[in-house]
């Protein structure tokens, strides 16, 4: 038991065992004076509050003893959980030795780029050599960044950690020692133990936080290093770009200044050049994965396409308008690769030229054969200038052998730009825009001559690599417009059955000519590409970046034009994606390469939910890609309950209808369908209405509300199936049950008519001029039943005339009676 609650019941029974002897006493001397018992009991009373009083001091200071003792368990506890958690952390950290070799290589990375640009630079600096430079430094700052950013969490930790151990340590409650002698052994015991076990932590602690510490000053000195150096480059494209026709160099014939030997130059340039490469394919990795993904759906798109003409016997030998399809994984990598690669901003020259080579190579492998020997040989003529080109641009520094290499280079395609032209066979050219892209090669590359002579080094090179690079980009964007185009006609002339309408062009009414859009988007790519080779085109663009990315302010809401371009482009491809799976999801096709319709029409049946799903991601993405506030998107669903409740209830009446189609699925695309007297097959089921392809060619657009409200007859569901009645009129004189025997035999050997349910052949009534027969039987599909019809009846007719069955028709005798007297008549008239 406690002890406070023990003195409390010593002073119980003290003050009982009082009273009863002071009553007992009192009875016994009954002369004795009365006071006596009175003085005795003030006494009493006295010494038990003095006893009273110390309990209470010494109840509070056990109270105090255990509460200190409380948090003394308290305290021990959380150093404890706080050391166990230090130990895990600590060991889970960056290693700082990786940090370091780290560091070290950025250091080896930044003296890589900076050279020839701020070590050694030569005679002068070079556009390439400065962009690398800028492109390498600003991917080390990025890196150094992020492993500050990583340091920088690791030392808050540890702070932290650090901060916790000594304010517990430091905790008051820990030197209250207890009275007894025992239990302060105990308590010393249980300190010790937790000393052992967290003064290694703490010290860990303090040697770790001190590493990260230096680690982080070092990559704070050398993130400054590269801003600084950045800064530095800027200034140097800056005035470069201000001093574009400027002299740098002496003219071609003159001493020349001092330069770095060749060898040196091509070393250097080779490793910042694959460095550059190397930080940009990391930093990019998830575009780069992107393309290659596009370009596997664009061959897999292709490959059907080429397996449906294969299949239906539609592919020529000459390929002339199925060019697309001749090689489908070369055509989807060039297209690909010539759209998307301005997915990738400012991408290094290295992966440009590896871009254009593969376009180059696959653009070759799939024209061949089909372009007259002639241009073959100039393209591969233009192809060689444009590697040599590109192998000097490869050259990050000045030299005199560049530059007798440039001049040559130059010379040599601008004579044979002009013999190519004076030849005049561009009635062969199946893209007449290729000899404009030719003569604005020799254009080009003479004025490049000319700079190069006079020293106008860096322009000279610019132009020089502009003249090849513009004729190779010209003609493979010419050919990739020229390929999408006939992919997508293709497309248009083997999907039957949906909207045309739903393509993203209609080719019935324009043909096969590529729509205008598409060359005024290469031209406007093709400038784009040319641009970037000028060091003035950065900073003519830069002005319209800012303008295009600055924020506006409009009431309480800010935008950027960039933002609201983003929104629509987002909503455009959702649009255009959802129109071309609704397309391409439905149609005969399908039937035939299943081998069976109902997997087409399971497909068909969620055409609606598909687009619907494809259009409100679509409005997602745009909206959080804008910027836009949630809920503004809220004001406009109430804004839109509001016009519903006053003017669109038929609009949405029709829209929970294609809904409800689209989840009951009482009629799916390609079904066969009889809505009030009107027959027709299903072409689409739209977000309001549905399209029906009647019999008689036209296509009824009825509204989804309309649609499930009529009285609708599917044939498709009840397994495209429709029993077929024929009734034929016998002569009286004919041998019934041979008739019979004909007709089940006729309808034995046609093998359109199933003969399960088998057909009946009934003889119906006795009619005016024959004996009606009746002759019911089922089709295979519903669409053979005409064309039964039809050969049964000329069976039935062969059959009967050859075994002399007639078929009477209705006929009329009329008996004219002579009159007996004929004077008798003469006297009525």
């Amino acid at each position: 038991m406690n002890f406070k609650f023990t003195r409390i019941i010593i002073i119980l029974l003290c003050f009982v065992f009082f009273t009863v002897s002071t009553s007992g006493q009192t009875k016994s001397e009954g002369n004795v004076e009365t006071d006596s018992p009175k003085v005795k009991t003030k006494g009493f009373m006295a010494r038990m509050q003095d006893f009273a009083k110390k309990s209470a001091r010494e109840s509070i200071e056990d109270f105090k003893s255990d509460k200190v003792a409380m948090v003394q368990l308290e305290v021990i506890n959380q150093i404890r959980l706080t050391t166990q958690d230090a130990k895990g952390y600590l060991k889970t950290i960056t290693d700082t030795l990786a940090l370091k070799r780290k560091l070290k290589k950025l250091r080896e990375d930044y003296l890589i780029a900076a050279e020839g640009v701020l070590i050694n630079r030569g005679t002068t600096q070079t556009y390439r050599n400065l962009a690398s430079t800028k492109r390498v430094l600003n991917a080390l700052t990025l890196d150094a960044k992020r492993s500050k950013s990583s340091l920088d969490i690791t030392q808050k930790e540890l702070a932290s950690f650090h901060y916790r151990i000594d304010s517990l340590s430091t905790a008051p409650e820990l030197f209250v020692f207890p009275k007894d002698s025992a239990q302060t052994m105990d308590y010393m015991r249980t300190l010790a133990a937790v000393a052992i076990d967290a003064a290694p932590v703490d010290s860990l602690l303090k040697s770790t936080n001190s590493k990260v510490q230096k680690l982080l000053y070092n990559y704070n000195i050398i993130i400054s290093e590269f801003q600084n150096a950045v800064e530095q480059v800027e200034g140097f494209e800056r005035q470069m770009a201000n001093e574009t026709v400027s002299r740098e160099l002496p003219n071609i014939w003159q001493k020349q200044l001092h330069f770095r030997p060749f060898k040196d130059i091509v070393s250097f340039s080779l490793t910042k050049n694959m460095l550059t490469l190397k930080f940009y394919a990391v930093n990019n990795a998830g575009k780069l994965c992107l393309i290659i993904f596009l370009a596997l759906c664009s061959y897999i798109y292709l490959n059907a396409l080429r397996a449906i003409y294969v299949e239906k016997g539609l592919l020529t030998k000459e390929m002339n308008g199925q060019l697309a399809i001749r090689y489908p994984a070369l055509s989807a990598v060039l297209i690909v690769l010539s759209l998307f690669q301005f997915l990738l901003l400012s991408p290094p020259f290295t992966l440009s030229f590896i871009i254009w080579i593969i376009s180059c190579l696959c653009l070759t492998i799939v024209f061949k054969n089909f372009i007259t020997p002639y241009w073959m040989k100039v393209w591969l003529l233009m192809v060689l200038f444009f590697v040599f080109a590109s192998a000097g641009n490869l050259l990050l520094q000045a030299s005199r052998p560049e530059r007798w290499y440039m001049l040559t280079l130059s010379l040599i395609g601008a004579v044979a730009g002009i013999i190519i032209l004076r030849q005049k066979r561009n009635v062969e050219l199946r893209e007449k825009w290729i000899a404009y892209s030719i003569l604005f090669m020799v254009c080009v590359e003479g004025l490049s001559i000319i700079l190069n002579i006079y020293g106008r080094f860096n322009l000279a090179k610019t132009l020089f690599l502009v003249g090849f690079q513009n004729v190779i980009i010209a003609i493979l964007f010419l050919w990739v417009v020229r390929l999408i185009n006939e992919g997508l006609l293709l497309a248009f002339e083997v999907y039957t059955v949906q909207d045309r309408k739903l393509f993203y062009v209609n080719f019935g009414k324009v043909g096969g000519k590529a729509p205008s859009l598409l060359y005024a988007l290469l031209v406007l790519g093709w400038v784009l590409l040319l641009g970037h080779n000028f060091p003035l085109f950065e900073f003519l663009s830069k002005p319209v970046t800012e303008f295009m990315s600055a924020k506006r302010t409009l009431g309480n809401y800010s935008f950027s034009i960039n933002g609201i371009l983003l929104f629509f482009i987002v909503m455009t491809i959702s649009v255009i994606l959802s129109k071309i799976v609704s397309f391409f999801t439905s149609d005969d096709h399908l039937i035939s390469s299943k081998g069976t319709n109902e997997n087409s029409r399971g497909l068909g049946s969620w055409v609606l939910l598909l687009r619907i799903s494809i259009l409100s991601i679509g409005l997602f993405l745009a909206v959080a890609a804008a910027g836009i506030p949630m809920e503004r998107i809220t004001i406009i669903i109430g804004a839109l309950g509001v016009g519903i409740g006053f003017g669109l209830q038929t609009l949405v009446n029709n829209l929970v209808s294609g809904l409800i189609i689209a989840f009951e699925k009482p009629v799916n695309v390609g079904d066969i369908v009889d809505i009030d007297g009107q027959g027709g097959t299903m072409k689409s089921i739209g977000f309001r209405s549905s399209v029906i392809s009647t019999w008689d060619g036209g296509d009824l657009v009825m509204p989804n509300g309309d649609l499930l409200n009529s009285h609708l007859m599917n044939w498709t569901l009840s397994g495209n199936r429709k029993r077929l009645s024929m009734e034929i009129g016998i002569a009286y004189d004919t041998d019934l049950q041979k008739c019979r025997e004909i007709i089940y035999q006729i309808l034995e050997d046609e093998d359109r008519v199933l003969k399960n349910p088998k057909p009946a052949v009934n003889f119906e009534l006795f009619g005016d001029n024959a004996i009606a027969l009746k002759i019911q039987l089922w089709t295979r599909h519903l669409k053979d039943n005409n064309p039964t019809r039809n050969d049964l009846i000329i069976a039935i007719k062969d059959a009967f005339d050859q075994n002399g069955i007639k078929i009477p028709f209705s006929q009329h005798e009329v008996y004219l009676h002579q009159a007996t007297n004929p004077k008798s008549l003469d006297r009525e008239k």
